[in-house]
């Protein structure tokens, strides 16, 4: 689980998100499904986000705002 989270601090700190714990799940669950990867294919998900997603700055900022958003509906 999670094993590109280190490579997305940046992100993390762009949308104003603390990893713990206790939400470190739910967040990898929504990043894969804003990646539209099933989930646990880490793999898969972070070759998505690195090629497709954080490489194109409008479409970073986009991950970015929705991370944000769902994360803050988190209970």
């Amino acid at each position: 689980m999670s094993c590109y989270f280190r490579h997305l601090k940046e992100v993390f700190e762009a949308a104003g998100i603390e990893v713990s714990s206790v939400n470190k799940k739910q967040i990898d669950r929504t990043i894969h499904d804003i990646a539209g990867v099933s989930y646990k294919n880490c793999s898969a998900t972070w070759r998505k986000l690195k090629q497709e997603i954080l490489s194109d700055e409008q479409k970073r900022r986009h991950f970015v705002a929705r991370l944000r958003s769902a994360v803050r509906g988190m209970p």
